[in-house]
């Protein structure tokens, strides 16, 4: 096991997190010389904050420690590809490198609908790491999503909100 596949793993276990809560299983880890400086899992349900992914709940922990907004030399591992608002705060937040499990094909922008972490337009560009356990981290979702979808038709059918008169 490689280096990122390590640290990929603990992003891993911050996704399970996220689906023992039922929240879609996405988790983040920023790792800076050689340690976990900030974890993150998904947190959208639970807060009813749009802005809670994993990313940016990492992100925000990772400034407190560090005492900065800039996250120099810092590593960002996350199971899913970041959408556009956490691309957008790896950016700002100077994430070094980013290193991500499986893409998402509704809302990538590392790379599958746009790259807006090497847009050169802007002052700051990361590096990126692709495809990381990606089986691992596309199972965790599809496991999960393939769960919802079980349980909505296991339901009973109440006939409440029929739209039958």
């Amino acid at each position: 096991m490689n280096e990122h596949e390590l640290w990929m793993e603990e992003a891993i276990k911050e996704a399970r997190k996220a689906a023992e809560l039922r929240e879609v299983p996405i988790g983040a880890v920023i790792v800076k010389d050689g340690e976990v400086i900030a974890r993150g899992y998904n947190l959208r349900e639970t807060t009813l904050d749009p802005t809670a992914h994993a990313e940016m709940i990492a992100i925000r922990q990772a400034s407190e420690v560090l005492g900065a907004w800039r996250l120099l030399d810092c590593t960002l591992y996350v199971t899913l590809e970041p959408c556009p608002m956490c691309a957008g705060a790896i950016v700002q937040s100077r994430v070094k490198t980013v290193v991500y499990g499986t893409p998402d094909p509704k809302a990538g922008c590392t790379g599958t609908l746009m790259n807006l972490v090497q847009e050169d337009r802007f002052n700051h560009r990361a590096e990126l790491v692709p495809d990381v356990l990606r089986e691992q981290c596309s199972a965790l979702l599809t496991d999960f999503f393939r769960g919802l979808r079980s349980r909505k038709s296991a339901a009973p059918d109440t006939g409440a909100g029929s739209a039958e008169t």
